[in-house]
């Protein structure tokens, strides 16, 4: 049996990187999967490689930052399956974005108010979004589990990309807020936080750990993660056996945030 039997879940991010991961892994755990990303070929290319390996679901492509988008996933996930067992947040930008989009993942100074607002919209709005659709089908039936996956950039301050850690410490909050107001109602909603995780987001950072004195300033682990190691405290969220977890935030960083400087 698998960790998710028969339910019914929506990834967002799914095409690469954490959200594809995740959306692989939840297929082979039982669940029928519903992944979205703005891409419809990359998307593609992870469907088949979930029905490859025996899993089943659909994808959707959509624009996560706007309502319409949003109402595209959720509504072609319940005319499809009827409703939505777990949702993982995972869609969003970072760094990579920043280099293809300049000013983005800047010091506050340096920020225009557009890609203030553009930057949001992707990281923190469509969170709140495909939720608030989500919600809907999860009271009705008085069961679900939300995992909202934000960053290592939400518990401690980095020196540029200040919109970024703002959208994620911002879902770190809203966390705990759906947490203690749908607990009643059998919703549970927790949080991960992964650190540098070897992703297409971070892929001018990576290398980096090549040289044994920058990785330890990276991680006290001394290497990137990888993105299942992230899918994995996804799946635990997203499953039975986190029960009694509500409003939790996991780290996943290597230890990371878990000092106070480099060793």
């Amino acid at each position: 049996m698998g960790r998710l039997d028969n339910k019914i879940a929506i990834v967002t991010g799914a095409s690469t990187g954490i959200g594809r991961a995740t959306f692989e892994l939840f297929a082979r755990e039982g669940a029928t999967v519903v992944g979205c990303a703005r891409t419809q070929s990359k998307l593609d290319e992870a469907m088949a490689a979930v029905e490859a390996s025996g899993g089943k679901g659909m994808v959707v492509a959509a624009d996560l930052s706007s309502d319409d988008g949003a109402a595209k996933l959720v509504d072609a996930a319940l005319a499809a399956y009827g409703r939505v067992d777990v949702l993982v947040n995972n869609a969003g930008v970072g760094w990579a974005y920043g280099e293809a989009n300049p000013g983005s993942m800047a010091k506050l100074h340096d920020t225009t108010p557009e890609n203030w607002r553009t930057v949001m919209s992707i990281d923190l709005d469509s969170y709140y979004l495909v939720a608030r659709r989500v919600l809907a089908s999860m009271l009705e039936n008085e069961s679900g589990s939300i995992v909202n996956v934000a960053s290592m950039g939400g518990v401690t301050g980095l020196y540029d990309g200040h919109t970024y850690t703002a959208a994620k410490g911002a879902i770190m909050n809203l966390t705990r807020s759906m947490a203690i107001s749908y607990a009643r109602q059998g919703i549970r909603t927790n949080n991960v936080c992964p650190g540098f995780i070897d992703t297409p987001m971070i892929a001018s950072v990576t290398p980096a750990f090549a040289d044994p004195e920058a990785a330890i300033q990276l991680s006290p682990i001394a290497r990137a993660g990888r993105p299942e190691e992230v899918a994995a405290a996804n799946l635990f969220f997203a499953s039975d056996e986190s029960s009694y977890c509500n409003g939790a935030s996991l780290l996943v960083d290597g230890g990371t945030t878990a000092r106070s400087f480099p060793g």
